[in-house]
């Protein structure tokens, strides 16, 4: 079991959570993830990437949006509470060196993974821009974290209420055309119809570009076969494979017909869950917010 050393709702559908695990918090690296249950006995198993860690404190950081029954069980949990099952480090960590200057994109809740991986870029030598995007600024994570740790910082806005109005595809090609900043790398995190159009920005111009991927999950061991996708043609499993892959070899329409899979269960899961904890109500306000923050 994990206990709950700190809760923070970050927005009406995203939560911080601090958990005392200090083996994990000692041999995780960036990129990879955790899976937990909020039930031992027959719940579901849900993968959420190490946001941070804390040695000293033993505690690692989880930051995750209410999708699904799990998720908004999850967050109900108050500190003093233990996960009753939560397993890692999991999945194959980012490849870090010193490529030169390298894009972080994010957007949503891909923030939170973003963090580690250009922490450990920083530490390599790297020059680091991070291009960060959000409907609006309330929905900006761990904003003063990635503006202590960039060298260039770029925000952009659905509405245009903070930095830059637009796409993050949008500085991103502007980068790619500049022949003094053009990037050594592209890392994209975020919801994957992002990646996929982060990825088609940068192909033209022949920039790696390095995608982390969100499909279903169930054991993540690899046994199980239910995260696998199309990589060059071959098929690869998420949890050990990746989560991260060459985006431009990602067959992303497959990926995003196989996350759809299930949508009529996981919503039959969820509304079954909020009739019977009688918050009904608060589950289709929080589901109308994920909505809206994933655009």
């Amino acid at each position: 079991m994990a206990k709950i050393l700190f809760k923070k709702q970050l927005s009406p559908a995203v939560f911080q959570f601090r958990v005392h695990a200090p083996l994990i918090a000692q041999e995780r690296k960036a990129g990879q993830f955790i899976i937990l249950q909020t039930n031992k006995d027959n719940g579901e198993r849900v993968p959420l990437t190490i946001a941070d860690a804390d040695t000293n404190e033993g505690s690692i950081t989880l930051i995750f949006q209410t999708v699904g029954k799990t998720t908004t069980e999850l967050s109900k949990f108050e500190v003093g509470d233990d996960i009753p099952v939560l397993v890692g480090p999991l999945g194959s960590p980012t490849h870090i060196e010193n490529f030169g200057h390298v894009v972080c994109v994010c957007g949503g809740v891909g923030i939170a993974p973003m963090h580690p991986i250009v922490q450990a870029l920083k530490a390599a030598g790297n020059k680091v821009t991070i291009i960060m995007g959000a409907r609006n600024e309330s929905l900006f994570l761990m904003k003063e974290e990635m503006t202590a740790l960039a060298d260039n910082i770029i925000f952009m806005t659905d509405d245009g209420s903070y930095g830059r109005k637009g796409l993050v595809t949008e500085p991103l090609k502007e980068l790619c055309e500049d022949t003094k900043g053009k990037p050594d790398m592209v890392i994209a995190i975020g919801p994957p119809i992002m990646m996929k159009f982060c990825a088609l920005t940068t192909k033209p111009y022949g920039v790696k570009t390095v995608v982390s991927l969100n499909s279903i999950m169930v054991d993540g061991t690899g046994m199980c076969g239910g995260c696998r996708v199309t990589i060059g043609g071959k098929t690869k499993f998420v949890c050990v494979d990746g989560p991260e892959f060459d985006g431009h070899e990602v067959d992303w329409n497959n990926m995003l017909q196989r996350m759809g899979a299930f949508k009529p269960q996981e919503q039959e899961a969820l509304h079954r869950f909020g009739a019977n904890d009688g918050h009904k109500c608060n589950i289709d306000k929080m589901a109308d917010a994920k909505a809206k923050e994933s655009k």
